[in-house]
């Protein structure tokens, strides 16, 4: 394996990584974002209604998503693999 060929993997596979943890990583971002102009707007500031409303989002959002996420994670598999028996 030369150099070239590693590079192209690690650079295919943090192309991958960063695809996929962008949809959860913005609806986080979004809900925080409501929530903490919801407690500016009422002036409560409980620790708990930051975390749960965003975790309980997070968790939908990754469970839509997971077909998807499955589906390139597998797609990235089989090119790698594809790859590997090409250098044998």
């Amino acid at each position: 394996m030369t150099i070239e060929v590693f590079l192209d993997i690690m650079k295919s596979g943090i192309s991958l990584l960063l695809e996929i943890i962008v949809p959860p990583l913005v609806v986080s971002l979004i809900v925080g974002l409501v929530i903490s102009i919801f407690q500016a707007v009422t002036q409560i500031h409980e620790q708990t209604l930051m975390f749960a409303p965003r975790i309980i989002v997070l968790f939908l959002t990754i469970l839509f998503l997971s077909g998807w996420m499955a589906q390139k994670i597998l797609d990235f598999f089989s090119e790698m693999l594809q790859k590997y028996f090409q250098m044998i």
